[in-house]
């Protein structure tokens, strides 16, 4: 009987080869072939490749054709699956009415664990784009949108769904995402990022893919970038935007131009972030919470513009340098051999550097107040004391360990910051001050030894604002059996590096992982009645024409 249906089926097939125009005569032969998916392991992979070859000819019998493959990309059998997933491409390329119909089963199957037929997947829907790419895009976030009663699974579908348009649209390049093609990428991404209700990694695809876009390629475009991104991060009532600012800001930075300022965002944290600092928790397992917000903060004051109320912003970053600066001790302190305070280095780099740079639109702010101008100096010039020591003995553990280690690349990147410190400092020194020195943030390189010992003004080449950065760096004064004479000598000090674990606050944004407003989320999906793909072989939510 098994033979027999195999025979049965190649000769509906030598049948219908040789037809030729006469071919739309033999629709039983053809409905023969559909049924067949029905049949043995053999006879459903046959069949599947035989109604994707025959399939334009038969149009009044498209809807059982294209069904019969569906249920085969359900099939037991991966085999069986992939070749069927291999043929929906034929079925809607001269028939593009098919393609939304098609992408929104393939986009269901991305949710696959098993990399082969994932690859077969991927495959499928680029073949797809490359005929019909609006229509396959328009498929694609159809799924990304639409609600689902299976609340897991659907959120799998999405995410997949969001990742393969990341990965996949930049590699198939303007020549298949044609101008048109662009234009709905970028209207659905505005979509996904208005609704507030994305994932940090969905959040990350959605940016790289608008900023591969035309509006990442001229100032006005990236202008409108940044204002997608603030109206995200700029939501001071919601309790976890310290989580969502520090996100959106590192997302930004790339924007930012000579063309393009960060204003925006610094004043966004110098009213609702600096001010507040005293209040911002320490979450648990983080060592520094606040030192990613100093790090965003100096690196969006790089690229500040011609700031309104500059005196303002001056003073709140102001404020804040001077809780991280030490007091320099009293003389009978010194005397006694007490240890001086610890020095947090990094946090005063990020600081001093987003000073400076605001300073830099308003010399006159800080030089024309002489009550905080002599305090800020005391502090700093007992910072550069401090420092010297710190120095002298870095360069020479540098000089004997592991240039490779992880212990040695955190004394070059302390050396990089205080070198950065001192070059601040001197500006500041100056009378009146000047903000004219340029240096490069510690954490935005890898430095070498050598890039270390150069002088700091000299240095202004620009990195990319997303490297991976440093771990916090904090020096404190260790005693020894030296006499207190020797001990109130700064140079003389011993020195330890105190590393404590990084992190950021969280690998999700809030406790769904959303970008979500207070008490919001997705909620629910449903009201479509349709029911969700599963891996066990439940029916696909399949799309109505």
């Amino acid at each position: 009987m098994f033979a027999d249906n195999i025979e049965k089926l190649y000769q509906n097939y030598g049948i219908l080869a040789d037809a030729k125009d006469d071919i739309a005569k033999h629709e039983k032969e053809f409905f023969e072939i559909v049924a067949a998916v029905k049949g043995s392991d053999k006879e459903k992979r046959l069949a599947s490749q035989i109604i994707a070859k025959f399939f334009n000819s038969f149009p009044n019998l498209a809807d059982q054709a294209t069904e019969a493959l569906f249920d085969l990309c359900q099939d037991y059998d991966s085999a069986i699956r992939k070749q069927a997933i291999k043929d929906l491409p034929t079925l809607c390329k001269d028939n593009k009415e098919n393609t939304q119909r098609i992408v929104d089963i393939l986009a269901q199957l991305l949710t696959t664990d098993d990399t082969t037929e994932s690859n077969v997947v991927t495959n499928s829907l680029l073949a797809i784009l490359k005929t019909d790419v609006k229509g396959a895009l328009t498929g694609l976030f159809s799924q990304i949108h639409q609600n689902s009663d299976t609340e897991v699974t659907g959120e799998v579908v999405r995410d997949r769904c969001i990742k393969f348009l990341a990965t996949k649209v930049k590699q198939l390049g303007r020549d298949v995402i044609n101008k048109e093609a662009e234009e709905l990428i970028i209207s659905e991404c505005k979509k996904l990022l208005e609704s507030q209700d994305v994932t940090v990694e969905e959040f990350d695809h959605i940016m790289d893919l608008l900023t591969w876009s035309k509006l990442g390629q001229s100032p006005l475009g990236r202008k409108e970038l940044v204002q997608i991104v603030a109206a995200l991060a700029f939501t001071p009532d919601d309790p976890e935007y310290l989580e969502r600012i520090t996100q959106c800001s590192q997302h930004a930075l790339p924007l930012f131009s000579a063309e393009v300022d960060s204003n925006q965002f610094i004043n966004f944290f110098c009213d609702h972030v600096l001010r507040r600092w005293d209040e911002i928790p320490t979450p648990e397992g983080v060592a520094d919470a606040k030192l990613d917000l100093l790090k965003s903060f100096a690196e969006l004051t790089e690229h500040c513009g011609e700031l309104e109320n500059p005196q303002q912003r001056i003073d709140a970053v102001y404020d804040l340098l001077m809780k991280y600066l030490p007091k320099a001790p009293v003389e009978d302190d010194e005397k006694d051999g007490k240890s001086s305070p610890s020095l947090q280095v990094s946090h005063v780099e990020c600081a001093l550097f987003s000073l400076h740079s605001l300073c830099r639109k308003a010399p006159d702010a800080l030089s024309a107040d002489a009550a905080k101008l002599k305090p800020l100096r005391s502090r700093l010039q007992y910072t550069a004391r401090l420092t010297q020591g710190y120095t002298r003995k870095l360069k020479g553990l540098t000089q004997i360990g592991d240039a490779t280690s992880e212990e040695n690349k955190l004394r070059v990147a302390a050396l990089k910051a205080i070198s950065n410190i001192n070059t601040l400092i001197r500006d500041v020194f100056r009378a009146p001050p000047s903000f004219n020195s340029k240096v490069q943030l510690s954490f935005q390189s890898k430095n070498t030894e050598k890039e270390v010992q150069e002088k700091s003004d000299s240095e202004d080449k620009k990195q990319s604002p997303r490297q991976k950065r440093h771990r916090p760096i904090t020096f404190d004064n260790v005693h020894d059996k030296m006499s207190p004479e020797k001990r109130s000598k700064s140079d003389d000090r011993n020195l330890r590096i105190y590393t404590p674990p990084c992190g950021k606050y969280s690998s999700r944004l809030n406790n769904n992982g959303r970008f979500s407003r207070s008490n919001s989320g997705r909620g629910v999906r449903g009201g479509n009645g349709r029911r969700g793909f599963r891996n066990n072989g439940a029916p696909f939510r399949r799309r109505n024409n």
